[in-house]
């Protein structure tokens, strides 16, 4: 079956299987890799490449011979399910994906509200978590087993918008646009923070609600306040697209900015010229020597199976499975909880390229962070660039 087949599957709530690389192997040596992303609405695009991504890594790693521990080897198998990007939903799946699945490990899970409603579950019944989500509330001491897999505003934006002011000195007003959910509550908490101590005058921060179709009124509150700057932070890229469309086409040509922009085709594909010059935090270019044959290989192959390239997002559910690896051959075990004692101190195979391992005693108080490469995007000529790249430091 081919990529694009399992995806439509996916979407349907039927779980598949690694390239039926998993299936070659006894199914008691198998460990499920449970996912809970969107598959459809304007956050699909995200949820799919997250599914490419886990499948990618777990292909690697069973045709390397799996993972060894205590003398057993082990095979992934990524098995996904459509939250909707909703609490509700992501309710749903979690139940299906611990109670139904028997999944112990959750290999990746897009979208603050539903990772929280996942979070709720996995703690409580001894499932090791990673996630996406962007809010701090998830994280701590007190959520031993969740660990995050991309960047979040802490790690973005403190690089992202002073990067954003110094490119424009004479922008001094800005407004803010995020969707209405946990996720969008989240940046915009830290993202105001970080413009004001930046000394942009935030105008207004309004939210909208995911599924909106109809952007015009908001374009026109936007431009009746005539910033110099519009941030639509945590915004999918069909909806940030067409938000420039409209602003465009009633005459506003500001600085733009989409924190959790990840990448230019989906921008483009609703947005197209508007889009220009528009800066992101979640996006990665996969052009210039300093790319591998390898990054180049899979992104490529994500394009045929997914209509656009890789970003931060997708990538976070591929080193997921080689930190689970790593992890599992250290502790010796395949116990969530001995699992999770392990990672903070492992090293792992990054698609960035070496090794990393996580971080962030100082943000929130235990090392459950992926120590990742902060990257600052923008999109010039219709493609996109990269204009920053910052390696983290801190324990």
């Amino acid at each position: 079956m081919t990529i694009a087949g399992k995806l439509r599957i996916l979407a349907l709530g039927v779980t598949v299987g690694v390239f039926g690389a998993a299936h070659a192997a006894g199914a008691a040596d198998v460990i499920k890799l449970g996912l809970s992303i969107p598959l459809s609405g304007s956050g699909a695009i995200w949820g799919k490449g997250s599914v490419f991504m886990c499948e990618r890594a777990a292909k690697e790693v069973n045709e390397a011979g799996g993972v060894t521990v205590d003398g057993k080897t082990y095979t992934f198998e990524c098995i996904g399910y459509d939250n909707k990007y909703t609490a509700a939903e992501g309710t749903r799946v979690a139940q299906t994906l611990l109670n139904r699945e028997g999944v112990k490990f959750i290999g990746g899970s897009l979208g603050t509200a539903p990772a929280q409603a996942l979070q709720s579950l996995t703690e409580r019944q001894g499932v090791l978590m990673f996630t996406t989500a962007w809010g701090s509330s998830i994280k701590g001491p007190k959520f031993p087993l969740t660990f995050t897999q991309m960047n979040t505003p802490f790690e973005i934006l403190p690089l992202l918008i002073p990067y954003v002011k110094e490119a424009h000195p004479d922008a001094k007003t800005l407004v803010m646009l995020n969707p209405n959910d946990a996720s969008g509550q989240d940046t915009e908490a830290v993202a105001r923070k970080v413009w004001n101590d930046t000394g942009i005058e935030v105008l207004s921060s309004d939210f909208y609600e995911r599924g909106t179709t109809e952007f015009q009124p908001i374009a026109a509150r936007i431009l009746s306040l005539n910033p110099d700057i519009v941030d639509l932070g945590g915004m999918p890229p069909a909806d940030a697209g067409a938000v420039f469309r409209e602003l465009a086409a009633i005459g506003w040509d500001g600085v733009k900015v989409v924190e959790v922009g990840t990448g230019v085709d989906g921008l483009k594909a609703t947005g197209g010229d508007a889009v220009e010059g528009v800066y992101m935090g979640a996006a990665v270019s996969f052009e210039g020597a300093e790319v591998s044959d390898h990054q180049r290989e899979v992104n490529e192959e994500a394009r045929a199976a997914i209509g656009e390239s890789l970003n931060t997002i997708q990538i976070g559910f591929y080193d997921a499975v080689y930190a689970l690896k790593a992890a599992m051959e250290a502790a010796g075990s395949i116990e969530p909880r001995e699992v999770a004692k392990a990672l903070p101190d492992v090293t792992f195979r990054t698609f960035y390229g070496g090794e990393i391992g996580f971080y962030g005693m100082d943000n929130y108080g235990s090392r459950q962070q992926m120590k990742l490469p902060v990257i600052v995007t923008q999109v010039k000529d219709g493609t996109l660039v990269e204009a920053a790249r910052v390696t983290p430091t801190g324990n």
